[in-house]
């Protein structure tokens, strides 16, 4: 998250469109996982005060709306459009460079990115408290899937003959290549690093789905945190989704 948005990345961001690619790949594809990963709602439910977790967040959690739109968000489908969409409608020409004209427009860019990111990403990694779904044998098959939009946005940037966005005409060319060429790396960087990203987590969960039950942990998700029997939380207790 700091290399896409708050280091000096972030500044050449409207002068190179493969500086700019670097950070949408870094913002739906590289922190989202890793967030999740991190299984970050363990952390965040032991910080807050006891009163504050049993008294407002656990009844907030366990809300119907909220565990409606939960639900809803982290289907397979849903989550799949969400983030094809995320990743068309912000690269539309005209959006785009809206976005590099105005500032609020484009942290709301970034934070499209981020947050389909993460719903895309939450029924791969299943971090707790979430519960599966659907058949995890679906997921290589949901992640190749995923890969369509990225090929298609990434083809057309490849093999298209002109400059699509214009603001990067007269912008100074900092990596010494012309724009056209700028362009084709920008798209060349997407389709090749979505494919490898998307295929590391497609081959882990089909290797753990066809590996031997007793080679398992029991309860053991792609984020690897086993069950939570015996925690001081109650697991049961804290499932949303």
């Amino acid at each position: 998250m700091w290399v896409a948005i708050g280091s000096p990345l972030n500044a050449f961001d409207d002068l190179s469109l493969t500086v700019h690619m670097v950070q949408h790949l870094l913002l739906m594809a590289v922190a989202p996982p890793l967030i999740l990963l991190g299984a970050p709602a363990l952390p965040l439910l032991h910080g807050l005060p006891g009163w504050m977790a049993r008294g407002a967040v656990a009844p907030l959690l366990r809300w119907g709306p909220v565990k409606w739109l939960g639900h809803f968000v982290t289907r397979l489908a849903i989550a799949w459009l969400v983030a094809a969409l995320a990743l068309i409608v912000w690269h539309i020409p005209a959006v785009f460079e809206l976005a590099l004209h105005l500032q609020w427009v484009h942290e709301l860019e970034h934070a499209c990115f981020f947050g389909a990111g993460l719903a895309f990403w939450w029924p791969v990694v299943q971090p707790w408290p979430s519960v599966a779904a659907a058949p995890r044998w679906i997921i290589p098959l949901y992640l190749f899937c995923a890969t369509l939009p990225c090929d298609a946005l990434s083809g057309f940037l490849v093999f298209c003959d002109r400059v699509v966005y214009s603001t990067y005409l007269s912008a100074p060319r900092v990596l010494g290549i012309s724009p056209l060429q700028d362009q084709e790396c920008a798209a060349a960087l997407m389709w090749v690093c979505t494919t490898i990203i998307f295929l590391v987590p497609a081959v882990l969960v089909t290797v753990q789905f066809l590996a031997p039950q007793g080679a398992q942990l029991p309860g053991a998700t792609l984020a690897g945190t086993p069950g939570m029997a015996g925690k001081p939380l109650d697991a049961a207790k804290w499932k949303v989704v």
